[in-house]
């Protein structure tokens, strides 16, 4: 990964895939990191699309986050980037907080954006559901622990299905990387108060960009209504729901998933 300078702040970014090919931007979701895309998924993404993925403000080595942070912050943080790899638009894919950030990227920066896919995401407003408390309750219970191991079996199990948390090999991938590059509990905090503050309910159907909603039907982070609202409210919207399947979806079904991105973002060559 190398650092990008946008204004007084560095990004940690990662450029792979084909360098002729269209460019996608990742944006990961909360307490995530480049790495949470996993290589099953980036490798799929790899073959067809310039895949720049990116770690947040506080995250990995990108520049150290002090105070509070907005979802509007870090879409401004996007559309920087962006303009700082000298790139005019992209195919944009954001999953959870991160989906949160496309939205604000594309209500803010429409020109950026050459399609839009929301994964497993909130929009605020009617019909918006956030974490049920008591999944809340149980990743804060183990973050707050002390004890890693806890920590990171509760955030797998919250994270995907049951039938995906009983995969081993899975388990194992998913461990690494957080052992590789944890992020610190103030951060994610502070993420997760920009997340409750977040509300683009009555701003999305001003989106006019070609736009793929994914959600699972097992997701507990942001329960699959979440889905159905956003793709109600943007007009020029596809709503795919997989059944069976957790929050990190792209974990679950990475061939499938990226084979969502490759046709949608056919849908503006």
């Amino acid at each position: 990964m190398a650092l990008v300078r946008i204004g007084d702040t560095e990004l940690d970014v990662e450029r792979s895939g084909r360098e002729d090919g269209p460019p996608l931007l990742l944006i990961m979701g909360m307490s995530g990191t480049a790495l949470h895309w996993g290589d099953p998924f980036l490798d799929e993404l790899r073959r067809d699309f310039d895949v720049i993925a990116f770690d947040h403000r506080g995250v990995g080595a990108s520049t150290h986050l002090v105070g509070e942070i907005s979802i509007a912050d870090m879409a401004s943080d996007a559309a920087a980037l962006l303009a700082a790899l000298g790139i005019d638009s992209a195919h944009v894919l954001g999953i959870s907080m991160g989906g949160m950030i496309a939205q604000e990227l594309a209500l803010g920066w429409p020109e950026r954006v050459r399609t839009l896919t929301l994964g497993c995401t909130y929009c605020g407003g009617p019909g918006g559901e956030l974490s049920a408390p008591e999944v809340l309750q149980k990743l804060s219970a183990a973050m707050m622990s002390g004890d890693r191991e806890r920590a990171f079996r509760t955030g797998w199990e919250v994270n995907v299905s049951p039938a995906f948390a009983a995969n081993d090999e899975a388990w194992r991938r998913f461990r690494a990387v957080g052992e590789e590059r944890a992020v610190a509990v103030p951060v994610v905090l502070a993420q997760l108060r920009a997340c409750a503050a977040h509300d683009t309910h009555d701003r999305l159907g001003e989106l006019a960009m070609p736009t793929l909603v994914i959600h699972g039907t097992l997701d507990q982070m942001l329960p699959v209504g979440n889905g159905h609202t956003i793709a109600a409210l943007i007009d020029s919207s596809q709503l795919e729901i997989l059944e069976g399947i957790g929050h990190l979806f792209f974990w679950e079904l990475p061939e499938h998933s990226a084979e969502l991105l490759r046709a949608h973002a056919a849908v503006s060559a």
